[in-house]
């Protein structure tokens, strides 16, 4: 419905919309809106394409725009079916100005204490979840991987030589990135590596290999971010979008009873 409102909007508001600079065809001019449907959902700009294609872009809004031309020569204007699709699309039209200017009244008169107050009551809402940034080596026996953490115990840098050994030892994908598995929530991993990495501290690694159904990990944490709740300015837009639709859609019900109400209304079924 939306979609075609839109469509319906785009069509008869065209006259607005021309830009001599695109050119005439018989001494109309070529719109903005004949150019943008043309290009589809490109999301291209006319002026930024090559002039071969360019050219070619205009060639079929020419196209286009001489049967037209010729549509409205032939008469249909004046057939019954023309001039009720127009009724019906102007119809149309009506329902989406009013629409949005009541959706527009119902967003300027939300105020920033019912922005904070919605902010308070739903905050669940509006969480950022655990996150771990960590790198694992990752071997088929266990043996091998107390041999690995032994190593690990000896060495002076040990978030270099965890990255060396990653390199060379782990049979995981991430081992050529140094065994680098970047940020992520922790049900992203299988159970027993999320737990084991959660409780280490930034620039701990497991002491004592963590089995998994792919093998045996060791696991280094290189950074930790806590849940938290995203601050009230970085989703005040959020807030007040879903706050606009909750308003306008009691609205619409609430009218729309009224309307009701004091309609005459005859069905037949």
């Amino acid at each position: 419905m939306i979609k075609k409102i839109a469509l319906v909007s785009m069509v008869l508001l065209t006259a607005i919309q021309a830009n001599e600079s695109y050119g005439t065809v018989n001494g109309v001019p070529i719109t903005e809106e004949e150019v943008t449907s043309t290009l589809g959902q490109s999301g291209m700009n006319l002026s930024s394409l090559p002039p071969e294609m360019k050219n070619r872009v205009l060639d079929m809004v020419v196209d286009r725009k001489l049967l037209t031309q010729e549509a409205l020569k032939s008469g249909i204007e004046n057939t019954k079916e023309y001039k009720t699709q127009l009724e019906a699309m102007k119809r149309d039209l009506a329902l989406d100005l009013w629409l949005r200017k009541e959706m527009k009244n119902i967003e300027d008169n939300i105020t920033k204490e019912q922005l904070q107050d919605e902010y308070k009551k739903n905050k669940n809402l509006y969480t950022t979840p655990k996150q771990l940034k960590a790198r694992h080596i990752l071997v088929k026996g266990e043996d091998e991987a107390k041999a690995l953490i032994k190593e690990l115990d000896s060495a002076k840098d040990k978030q270099a030589k965890f990255i060396e050994l990653a390199k060379s030892k782990s049979t995981g994908p991430s081992g050529k990135d140094g065994g680098d598995l970047g940020w992520f929530e922790p049900k992203m991993m299988v159970p027993e590596f999320s737990e084991a990495a959660d409780k280490l501290k930034k620039g701990e690694y497991t002491k004592t290999p963590v089995k998994t159904q792919f093998g045996y990990h060791i696991i280094m944490l290189d950074d930790k971010k806590e849940a938290g709740v995203k601050p009230f300015d970085s989703v005040k837009e959020q807030i007040k979008n879903n706050l606009a639709g909750k308003k306008f859609e009691e609205f619409m019900k609430k009218k729309t009873k009224e309307l009701r109400d004091t309609a005459k209304i005859e069905l037949k079924k």
